[in-house]
């Protein structure tokens, strides 16, 4: 590496003359007007020959990816490596390794002639630095399922000195996406029985063994609080496909309201289609969605809810129903959504059956008055719904007299697109 040293001495200054007609030239240094990166490192009192030769490389290898000379940055880097013969570099608590997996990684990716085998070799030379993970997901880039599995599979039993708990953590992850990949096996081999013509016992049993295999590993998984959407889901469907309904039932039921685990909307969602797909009771149904409410009451399912709210004989339920609507429409993206306005017009409709709905409505409305008719039921919205959406100018119209009776409205279905009346 000794060898580099005079080949990366700092660039020379050259001169270049000046525009004034005298003789005399004033040497000029050439000055780039982009502001400069910071260098990595930078020379010390005690800095060696090595050191000074391997700050200059990696000085150069940085250059030439800022200015996409990838084949100057790969020259570069094949000497750069020999840092990790470095045992010094320790108590300086760098991570060569990583900085050294990154840097040849981000040349491969943009190098015109990088082939697989590059890659390949690279994950192969750092993998005691715990990056199986993102070879695994370039494997499956290029379709090479088999491969990656094998890579996690060998990952789970390596082990870099003394296990920390960021060691542990990766572990987790590496056994959880190979689960992942034994789900996409199983997939593939599932699709593939379907589309025979026969059944093949030998692959029904393999199919199966793919799924105990992940199954093993999922439950593991999922006793650990986090967000396990992808995993969760795939597991649901094995189990789903061998008809273990109840176990998928309390799988999603301890995701979705299991404490120890974030607040997650999804798990509702995921628990909401299940018990949807196999025919659950409202009254389950219900209560999935009224947990999801409070957490996102701008979800699309709350469509659902307020439906099941507006069939029911209960009077609580139909005032419950209002707010849903309403807490849906306090957001822009539903705006001009005709479903929702339909919804909250057949539920005024049936409060109207009661004596006191006017009082219902008011309540609803006392804390959106100030605001809530500037969002919905402006000029321009009236022109732009005559143009654009006439049928929900249609609904939207009699029930701004309902909403805001206090408001003298321009939204008006009799409005004259131009401005002449409104």
């Amino acid at each position: 590496m000794d060898d580099l040293e005079n080949e990366l001495q700092p660039p020379v200054e050259f001169n270049e003359p000046n525009d004034s007609l005298d003789d005399t030239v004033t040497p000029q240094k050439k000055r780039s007007r982009l502001p400069l990166a910071e260098p990595f490192f930078v020379a010390t009192p005690k800095e060696t020959g090595f050191h000074r030769t391997a700050r200059l490389c990696l000085e150069r290898i940085r250059e030439a990816m800022l200015h996409h000379r990838w084949q100057e940055a790969a020259e570069y880097m094949a000497c750069y490596p020999q840092m990790l013969q470095d045992t010094s570099v320790v108590s300086l608590g760098l991570d060569y390794k990583e900085m050294i997996r990154r840097i040849s990684i981000e040349i491969l990716h943009h190098h015109p002639k990088s082939s697989m085998e590059d890659y390949n070799i690279i994950y192969e030379r750092m993998k005691h630095s715990g990056i199986c993970l993102e070879h695994s997901f370039h494997l499956l880039l290029h379709g090479q399922f088999e491969n990656a599995k094998r890579h996690l599979s060998a990952a789970q039993s390596w082990r870099y000195g003394k296990e920390s708990a960021r060691q542990q953590q990766k572990a987790k992850l590496i056994q959880a996406y190979r689960s992942l990949l034994d789900y996409i096996i199983w997939c593939d081999k599932k699709n593939a029985s379907r589309n025979s013509t026969f059944t093949d016992p030998e692959s029904s049993q393999e199919m199966h063994n793919y799924f105990r295999q992940a199954a093993v590993n999922l439950k593991e998984i999922l006793k650990l609080p986090g967000v396990w959407d992808p995993f969760i889901l795939s597991y649901v469907e094995m189990l789903e496909f061998y008809d273990a309904k109840e176990k998928a039932n309390n799988v999603l039921n301890n995701y979705a309201y299991d404490s120890s685990f974030p607040p997650n909307p999804n798990a509702l969602v995921y628990l909401y289609q299940f018990l949807q797909r196999h025919g659950a009771s409202k009254r389950k149904l219900m209560k999935n969605l009224k947990v999801l409410c409070h957490l996102v009451p701008s979800h699309e399912l709350m469509l659902d809810y307020s439906s099941f709210l507006l069939e029911s004989e209960e009077t609580r339920d139909l005032q419950k129903g209002l707010a849903v609507v309403l807490d849906m429409l306090d957001y822009a993206c539903w705006r001009t959504n005709l479903d929702v306005w339909k919804r909250l017009k057949d539920i005024i409709d049936k409060l109207q059956l009661s004596e006191d709905w006017k009082d219902v409505v008011a309540e609803k409305m006392a804390a959106r008055k100030e605001w809530w008719a500037a969002l919905h039921f402006t000029r321009f919205l009236a022109t732009e719904d005559a143009l654009q959406r006439p049928q929900l100018m249609k609904v939207k119209a009699p029930l701004s007299k309902i909403l805001c009776p206090e408001i003298t409205l321009t939204y008006s279905a009799g409005q004259i697109i131009g401005g002449e009346k409104s």
